[in-house]
């Protein structure tokens, strides 16, 4: 399975400096694991390795474009897009270049992904809305 992460038009310059271009901006679940690519960035692990999911936002622009870490956190997001984004904690934390907990995915299909990962016994919950 695939799922494009969004590449917002008006933040398409800011992402080519993380090389991240229509073909290096995907998630997928292959057999029992899932991938993400991001330009320069890759993040791979076994789906047993994710507890749960749920969906956020939608985000200021500012905070949800590039590849970006929360101050204070181990968390990590590939962003393309402001509109929302999946965030994928995990049982044990990953390498991205850093040590991971939590990775936000802003694919198109949200619900998408979520109902794929439910598929597969990973709880989760859209929370947007909710104040």
């Amino acid at each position: 399975m695939e799922f494009p992460i969004r590449l917002q038009r008006s933040m398409r310059p800011i992402l080519f400096l993380f090389g991240v271009r229509r073909s290096r901006a995907v998630v997928r679940i292959v057999d029992d694991r899932l991938i993400a690519v991001f330009g320069f960035f890759h993040a791979d692990t076994a789906l047993s390795n994710i507890s749960r999911w749920d969906i956020t936002g939608p985000y200021k622009w500012w905070r949800a474009v590039g590849v970006r870490r929360t101050i204070g956190t181990r968390d990590l997001s590939f962003g393309g897009s402001a509109h929302g984004g999946l965030r994928l904690h995990f049982r044990e934390p990953i390498r991205v270049g850093l040590t991971v907990t939590d990775l936000y995915l802003t694919v198109d299909d949200l619900e998408g992904l979520g109902a794929a990962l439910t598929a597969r016994g990973i709880p989760g919950e859209d929370l947007r809305g909710r104040g």
